[in-house]
């Protein structure tokens, strides 16, 4: 028997599928058993291209391969690459193959021996193992969710468990910042934590992958098909699947292999199902810091507005008794330049109660229609004179933009505040932008980013940026806490940021911080817009004379405050009836006590309120003029009832002008 015809019997009795291939890739035999494997006739897969029997999609890379071995031919068994392809027939059924491979000499040039395995039975197996393994991933990775204290407890843990369950070299957790303009490492195996565009990452090409919101499977790198990935170019192959809070993308898992590599659906189900269970972990964790924030920012602003109230109530009575020793020292010089500088310290104080009620939303307000470019430019022309040559401003105005419901005197303080907070981050000079834009919170998208914080509606975001040295994570936490600074001692009182996030939850909008060390800090501010064009203030009403002897009834739970009350009416030409409770001054009314006014706190201790005895008292007396007086809180006034309101500690004369305001109208 002839070599040719041993090889050829052998060649028939391998029970494996068998193909020689010439150096041109084509079929120059084939036994039996691989025309059952792979669908043909007897004889039909003879000069047949290999590639035929592998789907189009797989080709290209297939004839690369193809091309490397033979250009470096060796013996390589089944299974040492740990890859499996893909097998076509003629009707297109795919199924998995194993391949050996063994080159071959002869009198007609370099002949390789294919020996392919039908592996899906082994396959299906596999699966099965994986499936559970994977399973079993998803089940830790919720127990981990149940048991995380905070959102790095799983966010942290993600990439271990990952690179183990797919056998992959690199899984990197991604986060989007707050401005949306940045990529964050958060965890990681194989890449660098905390870089915003980890080494050979294309952040731009990455963010614009993310705002499209799907995932981006690229399986060979080096394929002219292969989807422009914002990958390191020492990466063979990967996946990024996004992880998204109501269909924004927050983040995105990213799968890194160092070779080409098959994601088969398995594989992609886990990462979807993992991303998902992240993003839900995040966002849910997400809200429950801005609730539990928001609670303790309450709880701290009650507190703070209850210490105002009493703070309030001595500034009271100090700036009366000045007042009233001003009067009777009219003729000392001496002793007056020192009340009057006492006087001043009592104004001080009350501008820090002013900022205590700005943070507790306790401030009266008076907002209107604000012209926002108008007012940016005069707040670019104050701080021009303010910021020094070091400090380059930079101030920008969306076109046609609507006016801002606000209070324009706070709106401006807050953002000179912001700014100057911005200045004092930059002891060696930056830059600072303020810009203004038109905002919109859409009913089917509030909750991302804060939005949380705001009703469904048109607003206006005002933006300060800086480039100075940012806020570390437990920094940003308590930025908006009173009497918390990182200033250093007599530079700062802490109550600048407070300040500005009363004054936005009072006018119906937000304040929301983005900082990090190094990258500086972006403040934006919320504020409702305006449903009319913004008009000129009204004048300033002329304050009225003083009193005729008419009588004024105070009702004031406060003995030293109430005593002050009654001089300034007193020494202004009023008659005065003084009591301590609502329940006393209802009395009073109900009988045939002369009374051309009422002059009452808003917080009288034990039973009503001043509001609820102004309504009482209208029900006795309909036409009793009323006015309001509190260190504390605006009360809000019902539609027909005219109740002036006097910030307390007030001055004689502006007590005396508000008592005739409201006879004259009465």
């Amino acid at each position: 028997m002839s070599a040719r015809a041993s090889f050829a019997d052998l060649f028939e009795a391998v029970p494996d599928a068998l193909l020689l291939v010439d150096g041109d890739g084509c079929i120059v035999q084939a036994n039996a058993q691989a025309e059952r494997l792979f669908g043909y006739a007897p004889g039909a897969l003879l000069r047949m291209p290999v590639e035929a029997l592998i789907p189009a999609a797989a080709r290209e890379r297939h004839r690369r391969y193809r091309e490397h071995y033979m250009a470096k031919p060796h013996v390589r068994p089944m299974g040492v690459t740990g890859q499996s392809l893909i097998g076509l027939r003629p009707d297109g059924t795919q199924f998995p193959v194993e391949i050996a491979l063994s080159p071959m000499g002869g009198e007609h040039g370099p002949r390789y021996l294919a020996s392919v395995r039908d592996i899906s039975e082994t396959q299906r197996a596999r699966q099965a193992l994986v499936r559970a393994r994977y399973d079993a991933l998803a089940a830790r990775i919720g127990q981990l969710a149940l048991e995380a204290q905070d959102e790095s407890g799983v966010v942290d843990a993600l990439p271990q468990l990952l690179a183990a369950a797919l056998d992959i070299a690199t899984v990197a957790v991604l986060f989007v910042s707050g401005d949306r303009q940045s990529v964050e490492v958060r965890a990681s195996v194989g890449l660098d934590e905390g870089d915003a565009a980890a080494p050979g990452l294309d952040e731009a090409l990455l963010l614009a992958q993310l705002g499209a919101g799907d995932s981006v499977l690229a399986e060979d790198f080096a394929s002219a098909a292969a989807p422009r990935f914002a990958l390191p170019a020492a990466a063979g192959s990967g996946v990024l699947v996004p992880l998204l809070d109501r269909g924004r993308p927050m983040g995105a898992l990213l799968a890194l292999a160092p070779q080409p590599r098959h994601f088969d659906h398995d594989a992609l189900h886990l990462l979807r199902s993992v991303a998902n269970l992240a993003a839900a972990f995040v966002q849910r964790r997400r809200t429950e810091e801005q609730l539990a924030h928001s609670q303790r920012l309450d709880a701290i602003g009650q507190l703070t507005g209850g210490i105002a109230h009493d703070f309030n109530n001595l500034l009271t009575v100090m700036s009366g008794s000045l007042q009233l020793l001003e009067m009777e020292c009219a003729d000392k010089p001496e002793a007056g330049e020192l009340i009057a500088s006492a006087l001043r310290s009592v104004g001080r104080g009350a501008e820090l109660t002013g900022k205590l009620l700005a943070f507790a939303r306790r401030q009266r307000l008076s907002p209107r229609a604000v012209d926002v470019p108008a007012l940016l430019g005069d707040v670019e022309s104050m701080l021009k004179r303010t910021l020094g040559d070091s400090v380059h401003l930079h101030v920008q105005c969306a076109d046609a933009l609507a006016p801002a419901y606000a209070d324009p005197g706070q709106l401006e303080a807050a953002l000179l505040n912001l700014a100057l907070n911005a200045r004092d981050a930059m002891p060696r000079g930056g830059e600072i932008a303020i810009e203004a834009g038109a905002h919109r919170v859409a009913a089917a998208h509030r909750g991302g980013d804060g939005e949380a914080e705001l009703i469904a509606g048109d607003y206006l975001r005002l933006t300060v940026a800086d480039t100075g040295r940012g806020m570390a994570p437990e920094t940003l936490a308590r930025a908006m806490e009173p009497f918390f600074t990182t200033k250093e001692a007599g530079r700062g009182s802490g109550l600048g940021l407070s300040m500005v996030y009363g004054f936005a939850k009072q006018s119906g909008g937000h304040l929301r911080i983005d900082s990090a060390l190094g990258y500086g800090t972006r403040v934006e501010l919320f504020l409702p817009a305006a449903r009319a064009p913004a008009a000129a203030p009204a004048p300033a009403a002329a304050a009225h004379a003083t009193g005729r002897g008419e009588t004024v009834l105070v009702v004031e739970d406060d003995a030293a405050v109430r005593a002050i009350a009654v001089a300034f009416l007193r020494s202004s030409g009023y008659g005065v009836v003084a009591v301590g409770s609502a329940a006393e001054a209802l009395r009073y009314l109900a009988g045939d006590g002369e009374a051309a006014a009422m002059f009452s706190d808003v917080m009288l201790g034990e039973g009503m309120n001043g509001k609820e005895l102004a309504a009482a008292a209208r029900r006795l007396r309909a036409a009793l003029p009323v006015v309001l007086t509190s260190g504390y809180e605006t009360p809000a006034v019902a539609a027909g009832e005219a109740f002036d309101l006097l910030r307390k500690p007030y001055r004689r004369e502006q007590l005396a002008a508000a008592i005739a305001r409201a006879v004259g109208a009465g």
